[in-house]
């Protein structure tokens, strides 16, 4: 499972990151319901990143009903994935403005620019 997982140091948090690929490794199948996750301390060390960031990434999986913890057992998903909440679906909506700004920024493009671009795609889709 830990093969799977890659983080960059690209503006993008890494709790998001892990977050995303996480939610990805799930939506593909990779991760199957009721599959025991690696250990906090595990990926920490795996991807040589901050423990805390992983207990970050962990816990929103967690309140949005992803994961699921057990005391003295491990962190398992969820058997039955929740559909994606109004506010789950806000704060993906917002990290993937975060990722696309840090992209555009990346490449020289001004935020003012790529608005307006969106914008006039947005409206020809109407």
């Amino acid at each position: 499972m830990l093969e799977g997982l890659l983080v960059q140091d690209n503006g993008i948090p890494i709790y998001v990151q892990l977050r995303e690929q996480i939610l990805g490794l799930i939506g593909r199948g990779a991760l199957k319901p009721s599959m025991q996750m690696p250990t906090m301390r595990q990926v920490a060390v795996a991807l040589k990143i901050d423990l805390n960031t992983v207990q970050r990434a962990y816990a929103e999986l967690e309140r949005d009903g992803v994961l699921t913890k057990q005391r003295g057992v491990g962190t398992f998903v969820s058997h039955a994935l929740p559909p994606v909440p109004a506010r789950a679906a806000r704060r993906q909506t917002q990290d993937f403005a975060f990722r696309i700004a840090a992209q555009a920024k990346g490449q020289g493009i001004a935020l003012e620019e790529l608005a307006e671009a969106l914008t006039r795609l947005a409206e020809r889709a109407e």
